[in-house]
């Protein structure tokens, strides 16, 4: 009788898993560094410590590769997100104080990613070069939790908490005013200190709640 051949163990999924994100990881440190068109195969291979054929095995060309990071990154920012949205209160008694909380949160775990950051600031480099990744970054980059985010701002108004016609409009401007006074002269490998990642959210907050707050 013929034997069938065994699917590989479940103790050979965990070594694959991390060979796969040894390669991502080796890819982003590549592309940040050296720009899209410097970053070399074969360097990011040896960085990862596997073979040129097992980068493309596992994941493709340098394309294919470049859109993988972006979706490895993006994957882990919004495991981020996914927990700070889980901590905002249904009912806030105090919306000043809810929405600082969520600001940090934002901050402090997401929105100053250092490799988000990263690849944000290689792509306004590259744009132009690049295109077509371009149009990948944005597709599973900065714009995948836009409507997570309005979702928030969209019950804070129907519930009354805040005067708002445009709930996709006011979080763009909720992201973009608690980012305004974040340090822009540290380096896109320094995470923002605390205390500015508090000053930040603050002065945010309060400018925001003085163009949508319940008057």
């Amino acid at each position: 009788m013929s034997q069938i051949a065994l699917l590989p163990t479940e103790k050979a999924f965990p070594r694959a898993v991390a060979k796969r994100q040894a390669i991502l990881d080796a890819a982003k440190r590549a592309f940040v560094r050296d720009g899209v068109g410097g970053a070399s195969i074969d360097a990011i291979a040896v960085d990862a410590g596997v073979s040129r054929q097992t980068v493309y095995n596992q994941i493709g060309d340098k394309d294919q590769l470049f859109v993988a990071v972006v979706e490895d990154v993006t994957a882990r920012s919004s495991a981020s997100l996914m927990q700070v949205l889980q901590s905002f209160p249904d009912r806030p008694d105090d919306i000043d104080q809810a929405l600082t909380n969520f600001a940090e949160g934002l901050l402090g775990r997401c929105m100053c990613d250092i490799d988000g950051r990263a690849l944000a600031s290689l792509m306004q480099r590259e744009a132009h070069r690049w295109p077509h990744l371009f149009t990948a970054w944005k597709e599973y980059g900065p714009g995948k939790d836009w409507p997570v985010i309005a979702a928030v701002f969209a019950k804070l108004g129907y519930d009354g908490y805040l005067e708002i016609d445009d709930a996709s409009l006011a979080a763009r401007h909720f992201m973009a005013l608690i980012n305004a006074d974040l340090p822009k002269d540290e380096g896109l490998c320094t995470r923002p200190s605390e205390a500015a990642v508090q000053k930040a959210a603050k002065a945010g907050v309060g400018t925001f709640l003085r163009a949508f707050g319940k008057r």
